[in-house]
């Protein structure tokens, strides 16, 4: 006999979730994600010009992807060296015990030098990468993040260079092939 507990539930609401998402999108949806991921300032008249679509109709994709949470904002890709923010490190983080995870995590979203907040598998509880003006206010921010409850332990690795940093997710052509199968009712 199967039991079934939290996690079986977590993961069905997720798959469902997943089938909704894979439902609406087509190969023209993933074409205008495609579009707006590398030139996100175009026009819409141009996007409906690459997918031969009507502006409307472009539009009227857009706003459902938005509404539906694939799309889930814009935002302007700024180099860090030219607005002072010279350096770039990983910091793992410890935390000695799961009732402090919560708390860690809602801490860090205080920090503006802290760009992402991974909670993780392996030797850190914590992956963050962090962009800071200066080795001070790199220290400082170490201080601050050692200092927060539950903190045993912390292991920092400064970006001597960056070979690739990309927000680009590359999209699949086999899940618009999947969502189609799943409209006509072929899964």
């Amino acid at each position: 006999m199967t039991s079934h507990n939290g996690n079986d539930i977590r993961t069905l609401s997720i798959y469902a979730v997943v089938l909704n998402i894979i439902k609406l999108l087509d190969k023209i949806d993933l074409k205008i994600i495609s579009i707006l991921q590398s030139r996100g300032r175009s026009r819409l008249a141009d996007i409906a010009d690459e997918v031969e679509l009507s502006t409307p109709a472009v539009l009227e994709r857009v706003k459902k992807l938005e509404a539906s949470g694939v799309i889930t904002g814009y935002q302007a890709l700024v180099d860090g060296k030219k607005v002072g923010k010279d350096i770039t490190a990983f910091i793992g983080v410890s935390v000695g015990h799961q009732r402090d995870i919560d708390n860690f995590a809602a801490q860090m979203l205080k920090y503006r030098d802290v760009l992402e907040c991974h909670h993780v598998t392996g030797d850190e509880t914590f992956i963050l990468k962090v962009k800071s003006a200066n080795t001070g206010s790199l220290e400082k921010l170490l201080g601050q993040i050692r200092s927060v409850e539950g903190v045993t332990r912390t292991v920092t690795k400064v970006v001597l260079s960056t070979a690739k940093e990309s927000q680009t997710l590359e999209l699949d052509a086999g899940l618009a092939d999947l969502s189609a199968a799943k409209r006509k009712g072929s899964l």
